[in-house]
């Protein structure tokens, strides 16, 4: 077991209510229950000695080589082991809530399976609850294993075959097992996680329901996957995405986590290590529109609902109607601790749970909203979204059906309240999109979400004949893009800038055609896509902005954001440089993990960086094949 793997070198699994990482030693490293935003029951990614692990590898690890995969258009990872004495592999998976178990569990299903020759396991669970700050209690016996830590009890059973009985061993307050398995002979180890503590054990696992576990499983992930329209130039690249950005939302309420993790770094030693294990209103609302795209048209309406219910509620600890992130089930509150008894990742210290920036003004998050709320799951097949141009320049708007809570007259109510608020409060200065904690600032990217906000509030009152201060959101916006045009674009640069006190460039300005706010191809846009290319872009690679230039309030530098750069190869396809975007494209897709995943981050020497997966990065993905898919279409390549 290396002590810190790659964070790329992992693949995901997950239940749609928490998600797994299991790194290609076979090492389960992270998982959180029973939710994505719990406290963890293994972390060794964060903290080898302290975080716990579920560990089914080699018993000769040093001497085997490893492959790891996903089962085709699926969430079924399979982590195989070449040997000198024969050729192993770990299938593991989560079944989806609800999928072969009536119950209120959650279970992570590791089949061990040997196909030639002979290949000795060894199997560590060695669970650590609550960061790593709780202590349980064991109760095993021959091959099962019960841990009682805080709020949660964790079975572990152990199966094979009768020709081959298998045994768990005590190892302190662990278990650990050696299984020695020939060609054809196999083992589960079934993980079943269940709230509270004195619960009575699950139903033993036999060979014949772990089986129909897998099979639900595999066709669940089969049937889903089934639903995309996409039939473009990557499509296999587009359903991992798709997966991946399912695997990342809580189903119970359909709010999508920005990421399964908490602390990786976005710099190694560095201090940027955040918890991303909740829902940015941005980052979800800019997914609505891909997912409706796909054809995935149930999520995307899911997530409006949760959207339209944090409208609703208005309850933030901001005193704002909004707040930028909330908990999957709705909870604003995400105070920020520091978890110092933990390594960090390679020493990245500290270790945050809980994120601070929840209390940050970004005014953006409203344009967001009403761009998420403007797309109609209903109007989808009328209007044929996988070809479709944005709404702005869709007048076929006007024939949307009602589109549920939002068109409602209570669910109206509270938009618009959400634009008068916004009437009042646009002209602030805020944190930003980044989420700088170097003090607040007019943010170019700021104002341009908030013209979004009213554009789209404006047509959706005409398209629904809903009663709205029109004039006044007219006025609004109209004010707002004389400002953007006049304060937010530098004639020396010959760019539109990061913020109006200053000339940096930021690559949050790649959204400025794709809300509508110019053209892709108007001079104004095509000069400053030229000024990224010079002082943003490194072969294709895209950095955020120069925190030199412009302090953000934290020490060290970072890589190159992978959101920027797929949005930065979406930008290019609508401008017309089509040749350049698809060599854009298909250089970031090299950067893929081995099964397709991306982190937030591409480091210095080509390394993934931060929390892993993240989910925007998919969506950006997604964003930029369907565009290069079109132009190309449109030149006929």
């Amino acid at each position: 077991m290396r002590r810190y793997p790659p964070i790329a070198d992992h693949g995901l699994i997950g239940d749609l209510r928490t998600a797994a990482l299991i790194s290609s030693d076979g090492v389960l490293d992270w998982f959180c229950a029973p939710r994505f935003d719990s406290p963890t029951l293994f972390a060794a990614l964060l903290d080898h000695d302290r975080g716990g692990h579920f560990t089914v590898a080699p018993a000769d690890a040093e001497g085997a080589t490893t492959r790891q995969l996903y089962l085709a258009d699926t969430a079924v990872l399979v982590t195989r082991f070449l040997t000198e004495e024969g050729v192993g592999e770990v299938v593991d998976f989560m079944p989806p809530a609800g999928l072969a178990d009536p119950g209120d569990r959650q279970r992570v299903i590791r089949v061990v399976r040997v196909t030639r020759g002979t290949v000795r396991f060894r199997l560590e669970c060695r669970p650590r609850f609550d960061y790593g700050r709780g202590t349980h209690r064991l109760d095993a016996d021959r091959d099962t294993a019960r841990f009682t830590g805080p709020g949660t009890t964790v079975f572990l059973h152990l199966g094979g075959d009768a020709a081959h009985p298998v045994e768990l061993v005590r190892d302190g307050a662990d278990v650990r097992s050696d299984l020695t398995l020939r060609q054809g002979q196999r083992v589960a180890a079934v993980l079943t996680v269940c709230p509270g503590t004195g619960m009575p054990p699950p139903p033993r696992p036999t060979e014949a329901t772990v089986r129909d576990a897998f099979r639900a499983t595999y066709d669940h992930w089969h049937r889903w996957v089934r639903r995309s329209r996409y039939r473009g130039r990557w499509q296999q690249v587009v359903n991992r995405s798709a997966i991946t950005l399912k695997l990342m939302t809580y189903a119970p309420t359909g709010a999508p986590v920005a990421a399964v993790t908490a602390g990786l770094p976005e710099r190694l030693g560095g201090e940027r290590n955040w918890d991303y294990r909740y829902t940015w209103v941005r980052d979800a609302s800019l997914s609505v529109k891909a997912l409706l795209d796909l054809g995935y048209a149930e999520e995307a309406d899911a997530f409006r609902r949760w959207l339209g219910d944090r409208v609703a509620a208005g309850a933030t600890v901001t005193g704002e109607p909004l707040q930028i992130m909330y908990r999957v089930d709705g909870d604003p509150h995400l105070p920020e601790e520091l978890l110092g008894h933990l390594e960090g990742y390679r020493g990245s210290a500290p270790v945050r749970v809980g994120n601070d920036a929840a209390g940050q003004l970004q005014l953006d998050i409203y344009g967001e909203v009403a761009y998420a709320l403007a797309h109609a799951p209903d109007a989808a097949p009328a209007l044929d979204t996988a070809r479709a141009p944005d709404s702005v320049h869709a007048p076929d708007m006007a024939r949307a059906p009602d589109m549920a809570r939002l068109a409602g007259y209570d669910g109206w109510r509270n938009l618009a309240a959400l634009l008068d608020w916004l009437a009042r409060n646009w002209d602030r200065p805020d944190e930003g999109i980044w989420e700088t904690r170097g003090g607040r600032r007019h943010f170019t990217f700021s104002r341009l979400m908030c013209w979004t906000a009213f554009d789209r509030g404006i047509r959706l009152a005409t398209a629904l004949a809903r009663p709205a201060d029109v004039a006044g959101w007219t006025a609004a916006r109209d004010a707002i893009f004389t400002q953007v045009m006049e304060r937010g674009w530098s004639e020396r640069r010959g760019a539109f800038v990061q913020h109006y006190d200053g000339e940096v460039l930021d690559a949050s300005l790649l959204l400025m055609p794709v809300v509508g706010f110019l053209s892709p191809r108007d001079r104004r846009w095509l000069s400053t896509l030229d000024a990224m290319e010079a002082e943003l872009v490194s072969d294709s690679l895209v950095h955020r902005y120069d925190p030199r230039a412009s302090p953000d309030g934290l020490r060290g530098d970072e890589g190159t954001f992978s959101l920027c750069s797929f949005l930065y190869a979406g930008a290019l396809a609508r401008a017309g440089r089509v040749g350049m975007a698809r060599y854009a494209f298909d250089k970031m897709l090299t950067y893929a993990n081995h099964v397709g995943l991306f982190a937030e981050e591409i480091g210095p020497t080509g390394e993934q960086l931060g929390n892993f997966p993240q989910a925007f990065t998919h969506v950006a993905l997604i964003m930029a094949a369907l565009a290069l898919d079109e132009e190309l279409d449109r030149a006929g390549d």
